[in-house]
């Protein structure tokens, strides 16, 4: 791997990793974005952040050290203001990590059951750092508005994709091919200021 050209997608979150690098590699055609699957001995790094961009910033920071790659990471979840802004920074955790995401909407439309419209209002916000093995880093942040539907819809996307409407498209997220999604989501925008900084630091063009 060419250190000159190369970035570690520092996730083990496949469908995740999946979509940041489907949206790097657009922009940036002239990197190589690696999977962190690429180093099967990088060590579990624990997200003990009491925020999004701290944990970003944990799993940039010691992706970057380990593979002596530059390394872009995100943290990103669900906030919903009817519930305090669960399950926030616990989004993946939410019911446990290995629950289904099917079990973890189900039991927030059930929390949700009797919550009137005016007041399910939500966000998807999405924390990205990119870190250099020498110790450089950039933080970028992105959100998107909308509120908690009743049902389950849509097959597209993944997590709580599902249950989030945005009112302005008349979808739930998860009815959005990706890229429209890319558009319009939390992890694009947040990605799309990586995307400048990236650019700086390898000196490429889009």
């Amino acid at each position: 791997m060419d250190p000159e050209r190369t970035v570690v997608i520092a996730t083990t979150n496949v469908k995740k990793g999946g979509e940041m690098a489907q949206i790097l590699t657009a922009a940036l055609p002239g990197l190589d974005f690696v999977p962190l699957s690429a180093f099967p001995d990088m060590p579990e790094v624990e997200e003990t952040g009491e925020t999004f961009l701290e944990n970003a910033h944990l799993k940039a920071a010691a992706t970057a050290r380990h593979t002596r790659l530059t390394a872009i990471a995100d943290d990103g979840g669900l906030v919903i203001d009817a519930l305090g802004g669960q399950p926030g920074v616990r989004s993946h955790r939410f019911l446990g990590a290995g629950t289904p995401f099917e079990v973890k909407m189900a039991r927030i439309l059930e929390m949700m059951r009797d919550v009137p419209e005016e007041q399910r209002s939500a966000r998807f916000v999405c924390a990205v750092v990119i870190a250099t093995p020498e110790g450089q880093m950039f933080a970028c942040q992105g959100a998107c508005e909308g509120r908690i539907a009743r049902t389950m819809r849509g097959s597209f996307g993944f997590g709580y994709d599902p249950i989030f409407y945005l009112p302005e498209l008349g979808r739930h997220m998860a009815e959005l091919p990706p890229e429209e999604k890319h558009r319009i989501s939390h992890r694009g925008k947040a990605l799309a200021e990586a995307v400048t900084y990236l650019q700086r630091l390898f000196q490429v063009a889009t």
